[in-house]
């Protein structure tokens, strides 16, 4: 699977993409975020606070956090956007 990272999230993380083999434990996108939290200080900065962070599943945003990303193949993360 495929993650991308955006904006601050980027910069935090020092790096803008990676693709990875999740844990079999990880199915839902509340598993996603609560397996990041544990990947090291960087990962637990940015995920610690759910509620900041948005996220596409295969280019569309979504917010449900039971949903089942077993079959996604891009998963993206990026801070709330503004615009005018």
């Amino acid at each position: 699977m495929k993650l991308v990272y955006f904006s601050w999230i980027r910069e935090r993380l020092d790096m803008s993409d990676e693709e990875i083999s999740l844990p079999e434990n990880v199915i839902s996108l509340g598993d996603l975020t609560s397996w990041m939290n544990t990947r090291g200080d960087e990962f637990k900065a940015v995920f610690e606070h759910k509620n900041v962070v948005r996220i596409a599943i295969d280019q569309e945003h979504v917010d449900d956090m039971t949903l089942d990303i077993t079959q996604a193949k891009e998963i993206a993360f990026f801070p709330p956007m503004t615009g005018g």
